[in-house]
């Protein structure tokens, strides 16, 4: 498809999109001159952002395994990015066919390309715009509430999203205002990339998101932490992206280059 045709859909193809990004890390297609030039610039400082992004999708299916095997049957998964293998659907549908996951997101094309993957599923998915930075929204969204009981658990995935929230944005808001919709026996799904691993190339690697249509704010470990106010943390706790509960190898002999911490907690 021509640039033209992209940007008659609202498609920006000018500007980085911090979903494209993601989707050149992980080998994927889609995604345009501008994000493939972003990209390496930020791999040519940080190469190895390519293998943590593989790390951030395996946490994300061992999570999803975790609470669908331990009774989990909604899922909220904000900020989904681009679909590629092992997306949320799948990996609980292989516990639990009828488990109910609603995807979120804001960017057009990857709505676009989510709601083509709806088309393709069997059920029990549904597709919703809506922004992070506006959890009110999200929650009020009659898609959301259609498909979603928030009367029973509900998963809520934050997978490599809140470090796309800036501190003007109010990331601990945000979350509470999540964590205070879903009942006791909800689950935080959180990863988020840190600064803590090599401060200087993470300096220099924010400065290429600076370009993009969300800038990245790394934090502290620390800070991190926070954001789990309200919710009990499942073992091992928070940690990096390989150690939270491996089931094969890491790709990094030093976890701390996955780049980011994560994390799964229960709402008490």
């Amino acid at each position: 498809m021509a640039d033209e045709e992209w940007t008659q859909r609202g498609i920006d193809v000018n500007t980085p999109s911090v979903a494209r990004l993601y989707d050149y890390y992980l080998g994927g297609k889609d995604n345009f001159p501008v994000d493939r030039a972003a990209a390496e610039e930020v791999l040519s400082t940080v190469p190895e952002v390519r293998i943590a992004a593989r790390e951030n999708r395996a946490f994300l299916g061992r999570a999803v395994r975790f609470l669908a095997g331990s009774g989990i049957e909604q899922f909220l998964d904000i900020g989904t990015g681009l679909p590629t293998q092992g997306n949320v659907h799948e990996v609980a549908h292989e516990i639990n066919p009828d488990a109910r996951i609603t995807y979120v997101d804001y960017d057009p094309i990857v709505l676009a390309h989510a709601r083509a993957l709806l088309r393709a599923s069997k059920g029990e998915v549904t597709v919703a715009p809506g922004d992070l930075r506006e959890p009110e929204e999200i929650l009020h969204s009659p898609e959301v509430l259609k498909h979603l009981d928030f009367t029973k658990p509900v998963a809520v995935l934050l997978v490599a999203i809140m470090h796309f929230i800036t501190e003007a944005d109010d990331p601990r808001r945000i979350v509470a205002t999540l964590r205070d919709a879903v009942p006791s026996g909800s689950y935080l799904v959180l990863s988020h990339g840190t600064h803590d691993f090599h401060p200087e190339a993470a300096r220099k690697g924010t400065e290429v998101y600076e370009r993009a249509n969300s800038p990245l704010v790394l934090r502290s470990r620390a800070e991190i932490l926070e954001l789990f106010d309200g919710f009990e943390l499942v073992n091992p706790g928070l940690v990096w992206l390989p150690e939270w509960r491996p089931d094969d190898f890491p790709l990094y002999d030093d976890p701390s280059q996955s780049l980011a911490v994560c994390g799964v907690a229960r709402k008490p």
